[in-house]
């Protein structure tokens, strides 16, 4: 007896559930037959509070355990290789640029995981000071970062953005590239599957021309980064962030893309240096401490 093929549906991602968005709208997107959420505004919000709800416990997970779930989640992204090289085929890729992706992009978590618990070692610092104090400066996570990934790529851009703000402890709101969506709700399912706490990382799919004025204007997002050429993008992004003094960070394709795309300075980027002072205790001539 036939069967109806069970279609597979490209929900949005928000506090470790796939809902669908509030507007009820759907798109196409170019050459492939499958419907994608069309998220709005609402959702954006909704993806912040769960954002803002999970930062400062995944902020406070050791820089060890932070490793060991990006480790995680390349060795599930490695079981399921064929089904992100699928829907790069679906989206227009060849065969030999998909699997490339695939495997670039599993290797870049790879990266990132191992950098977890390095990367304050190599950017914090004891700072000499001329009074009896101890003077240390270190990173800290900026908070909630808005993450607007590459038109181009479907899967290492937006896996890069994303890496390096959870690895210095950030929640993230992502969306992902409109012409190539597919993979990013794979992307959650893996995310979904391994153990990143619900509402770490939250993906939206729709028209970025809808929502980039909501990304840059929130007053509870911390950070926004850019990945892509538009300069116009760029430069409307600062000014409509400058109101809530949000920290902006557009980084060319070809750097995120390329090798430039491992650096321990994309995590410092979303970061802060936080400087704390700690007086030195004095000890007198017969050993009392003054």
């Amino acid at each position: 007896m036939a069967r109806l093929e069970i279609k597979k549906t490209y929900k949005i991602y928000i506090g470790g559930k796939f809902p669908r968005t509030e507007s009820g709208r759907f798109y196409n997107p170019k050459g492939i037959d499958v419907n994608v959420c069309l998220s709005s505004r609402k959702d954006f919000r909704n993806a912040v509070v769960a954002a803002r709800a999970a930062q400062s416990s995944w902020a406070g997970r050791s820089a060890y355990n932070r490793s060991q779930i990006l480790y995680r989640i390349a060795e599930i992204m490695e079981g399921r290789r064929a089904q992100f090289i699928e829907e790069l085929l679906q989206q227009g890729s060849t065969k030999k640029s998909a699997e490339d992706e695939v495997n670039a992009t599993i290797d870049r978590w790879v990266y990132y995981a191992g950098w977890c618990d390095k990367y304050q070692q190599l950017f914090s610092s004891v700072n000499p000071v001329a009074s009896s104090h101890f003077n240390f400066s270190q990173l800290e996570p900026m908070g909630v970062v808005a993450a607007i990934a590459s038109e181009s790529s479907s899967l290492l851009g937006l896996s890069t953005l994303i890496a390096t703000a959870i690895a210095g402890g950030n929640s993230v709101v992502a969306l992902a590239s409109e012409s190539k969506p597919l993979c990013s709700i794979t992307l959650a399912e893996v995310l979904n599957d391994s153990d990143v706490p619900g509402g770490v990382v939250n993906f939206l799919t729709g028209k970025a021309d809808e929502l980039l004025s909501h990304f840059s204007s929130h007053m509870d997002v911390n950070a926004l980064v850019y990945c892509g050429n538009d300069s116009k993008k760029i430069l409307k992004l600062k000014e409509t962030s400058a109101d809530n003094l949000k920290r902006i960070r557009a980084y060319a394709e070809e750097r995120i893309l390329g090798e430039k795309g491992e650096s321990p300075y994309l995590i410092s980027d979303l970061n802060e240096v936080k400087t704390t002072w700690h007086p030195v205790e004095k000890i007198g001539a017969a050993g009392s401490s003054y």
